[in-house]
């Protein structure tokens, strides 16, 4: 239904563009063109469309935030990726004398990074 109106609508619109019927025939189209857009139908329906359209994208929102929780993309930017994450601790854990990936109890494991091993 929406490409009939936009293409009857192009159709209108180009031939009042392109004819060369006058002013008087412009005038004619114009005052039909209002007549069809003040009608009572028209406006019910144009308000029944505005309606659903802005239900649909208010859904289509809703699903978004749930799979996504970002109150902002502020908020979204300013979340460190897991490498920044990991970096942190690792950076963390040096500044406070230990070893990431190392207990004193246990000594070495599998999780320490290559450069922390001693070889």
């Amino acid at each position: 239904m929406r490409y009939r109106i936009t293409f009857v609508a192009g159709l209108a619109i180009g031939y009042v563009l392109g004819a060369k019927a006058g002013r008087a025939r412009y005038e004619q189209l114009a005052r039909t063109a209002r007549k069809v857009a003040d009608s009572p139908l028209v406006q019910e329906v144009a308000g029944v469309v505005g309606a659903q359209t802005s239900k649909a994208g208010r859904a289509v929102y809703d699903k978004a935030v749930e799979k996504m929780p970002v109150t902002s993309v502020r908020d979204f930017l300013a979340r460190p990726t897991d490498e920044e994450v990991q970096l942190m601790e690792w950076e963390t854990s040096v500044a406070n004398g230990t070893r990431p990936g190392h207990s004193p109890e246990k000594g070495r494991t599998g999780d320490s990074r290559p450069e922390d091993r001693d070889f």
